[in-house]
């Protein structure tokens, strides 16, 4: 997912999607760790849309934040 596209989504979404993307990489782990996993690229994918989410999220905060104190 773009970053364009996660900007599209709103607040609840976009928490929403990060709730299910973490339980996502928690089931990774999990497979890797039985030795179920053979697409290792999944676990990078996963942390970088974690990553994404978050720090649009934060943004998000951030601009609430300072718009308020105007």
């Amino acid at each position: 997912m773009k970053s364009s596209e996660i900007r599209d989504l709103s607040t609840d979404a976009l928490r929403a999607r990060l709730n299910d993307t973490k339980e996502e990489l928690m089931k990774l782990r999990f497979l890797q760790a039985t030795g179920g996993l053979t697409d290792y690229t999944r676990l990078r994918y996963t942390r970088h849309t974690i990553a994404r989410l978050a720090t649009i999220l934060k943004e998000r905060e951030i601009a609430g934040e300072t718009e308020g104190e105007k």
